[in-house]
């Protein structure tokens, strides 16, 4: 249940799982020289004032992966932390359109690259994603398509 206190909070973040007709997923990496090393995560980012986490999803994609979609399929929202109102809406996004990453000074460094769904889930295994809400939304997708 999301607690509609912090809804619109400009804290709050949204993750997505692109994935494309083929069962590939847009994953990207990076060097974070303060966690030791380059991981990966899935697009996403914090909400800006006025966004909904939708609209978050949908900005992120587009910048990070220069990914536009057709569907989109809200996963849930967690709370960040215990001492954080802040929270993480996940998404699967699909009928997907690639075109230029549009990444912002602070993301030059975003390599994209595209993953076999099972691949992405077993790098979340062995621990090669530096953030919780990217091994857990590609978790929660995985479980969607099952069904």
């Amino acid at each position: 249940m999301i607690d509609a206190s912090h809804q619109g909070s400009a804290r709050d973040a949204s993750v997505i799982v692109a994935r494309d007709a083929d069962g590939t997923v847009a994953v990207l990496t990076a060097e974070f020289p303060q966690h030791g090393g380059a991981y990966l995560f899935l697009p996403g980012g914090r909400r800006e004032p006025g966004e909904t986490p939708e609209q978050c999803a949908r900005r992120e994609l587009r910048e990070e992966a220069g990914v536009t979609a057709e569907t989109w399929r809200p996963l849930g929202s967690y709370a960040l932390t215990l001492h954080s109102a802040a929270r993480i809406h996940l998404f699967l996004a699909t009928g997907l359109t690639r075109g230029p990453q549009q990444l912002t000074p602070s993301e030059e460094n975003f390599k994209l690259t595209w993953w076999q769904m099972p691949d992405a889930i077993q790098a979340a295994i062995d621990g090669h994603f530096l953030l919780q809400g990217g091994p857990l939304a590609l978790l929660l997708a995985q479980q969607v398509a099952s069904t």
